[in-house]
């Protein structure tokens, strides 16, 4: 959510915005924001007015009840009766219009950061660096779920009995690399400066609602029946929450955390869940970065952010390249975002593994996050996140780019003190 007086000050540029994001159905919100904000001022005016006026003519009334002015006191109260009868309706008015200007306002994007590409769709994001060679080995790469079952190391078909397609047992060597990976990556991040945590995994609707769009959430979340609560899609939902109406002292700043959590997502939309497969799916883990900075500091933990991420992934010998989102690509909350993609070699291109995410102050003003300066004022941080590493998913590119060609999964060396020293996966 950006800021009101952007609006009222410079309509045009929030209107420009929209317009490189090609959202040209949205422009009229800008107008109706305006409109809506100028009839909620009128109101405050008139009832601070009112306000004054009531207390002036109860003080008088006393006055002219000693003075035997009864008549004219009479019609005072009268005056203070219509007076507070306006009021009222004021206030209501106030109510009303502050509520439709936030509905709109969470519909109006976030201003983007000049670089973004403009382009409409994913299509046109633009590839910014690889890191490491591309491998495509001389011998067939078969499809994960059949390296896992070679594996004897996942089980679908009891999970759609129990559960339904999107959920998965994995077991044996392989349930044990998703562990060793995730307690890697914990190990990883503190390693760097973040502080490790495992937060709860419901989240209420306010936080929901301040730390995503309505889409998302409609898309993604799954609600608990009959009560306020939210399965989290992420743990920088119930990280960025925590912080939800604080009061930072700017010497706390910067927030760096790292976080723990299943992760769970209806996945509705165009892809839906694959049958037989663990890239998309309703239930996974995900180790996460998340970070509340200093306005001025927030694109230098842009940039630590997704190398923090590449960083990771070449410890664990994984090709990697970085793909910045374009401006119609990008979502309405975010100021810049970019893709870290793994290789595959089976398909022979880079398939997404996560996602780096500057959000400005729009996470910060949606959850009254305030941060206390120096001089003693205040002002609102802004909030990054990414992702460290999500298996199953990220256990594809594992597989692959570490499969042998007797069917052993080469473990690599970061990895082996988590693995009980193995140096590889055999067949069974």
């Amino acid at each position: 959510m950006i800021d009101i007086n952007l609006i009222r000050n410079n309509p045009e540029l929030v209107k420009e915005n929209i317009r490189r994001k090609f959202q040209d159905h949205k422009l009229g919100l800008v107008d109706e924001v305006v409109e809506l904000d100028r009839l909620n001022r009128e109101a405050i005016t008139r009832a601070d007015y009112l306000r004054s006026q009531r207390n002036a003519i109860s003080k008088s009334i006393g006055a002219m009840m000693q003075k035997g002015q009864k008549a004219e006191a009479e019609a005072a109260k009268q005056q203070v009766k219509d007076m507070q009868e306006e009021l009222a309706a004021l206030e209501q008015k106030e109510a009303e219009y502050a509520e439709a200007i936030r509905e709109k306002m969470m519909l109006i994007p976030q201003i983007m950061h000049p670089s973004v590409p403009l382009g409409k769709d994913d299509s046109e994001n633009v590839e910014l660096a690889r890191f490491g060679e591309p491998v495509v080995p001389a011998f067939e790469v078969p499809y994960h779920i059949d390296i896992m079952e070679s594996l004897n190391g996942i089980d679908l078909d009891s999970a759609r009995k129990t559960s339904g397609n999107g959920f998965y047992y994995l077991k044996g060597d392989v349930a044990r690399l998703h562990s060793a990976i995730l307690s890697y990556a914990r190990d990883f991040m503190i390693d760097r400066g973040f502080t490790y945590y495992i937060p709860p995994f419901m989240i209420r609707s306010d936080v929901v609602t301040g730390v995503m769009s309505f889409s998302e959430m409609e898309n993604m979340m799954y609600k608990i029946e009959g009560e306020d609560l939210y399965l989290i899609g992420t743990s920088e939902h119930s990280m960025i929450g925590k912080f939800i109406d604080t009061i930072l002292e700017e010497a706390e700043l910067p927030q760096a955390l790292t976080s723990y959590s299943p992760c769970f997502r209806k996945e509705v939309g165009a892809h839906g869940i694959e049958e037989r497969g663990v890239y998309r799916i309703h239930q996974f883990e995900k180790q996460e970065m998340v970070v509340v900075c200093k306005p001025e500091d927030s694109m230098m933990w842009y940039e630590k952010l997704w190398q923090n991420a590449v960083d990771f992934f070449r410890t664990l010998d994984i090709p990697v390249r970085t793909l910045e989102c374009c401006t119609g690509d990008l979502a309405d909350l975010k100021v810049i975002s970019c893709d870290v993609e793994a290789w595959s070699p089976r398909q022979q291109k880079y398939f997404e593994v996560g996602s780096c995410s500057n959000l400005g102050d729009a996470q910060a003003r949606r959850l009254q996050i305030r941060v206390r300066g120096e001089d003693g004022r205040r002002y609102l941080p802004h909030t990054l996140n990414n992702t460290v590493v999500a298996p199953p998913r990220m256990l594809i590119a594992y597989l692959e780019n570490n499969l042998q060609e007797d069917g052993s999964i080469r473990i690599p060396e970061a990895l082996r003190p988590y693995m009980g020293g193995k140096d590889r996966i055999l067949p069974q």
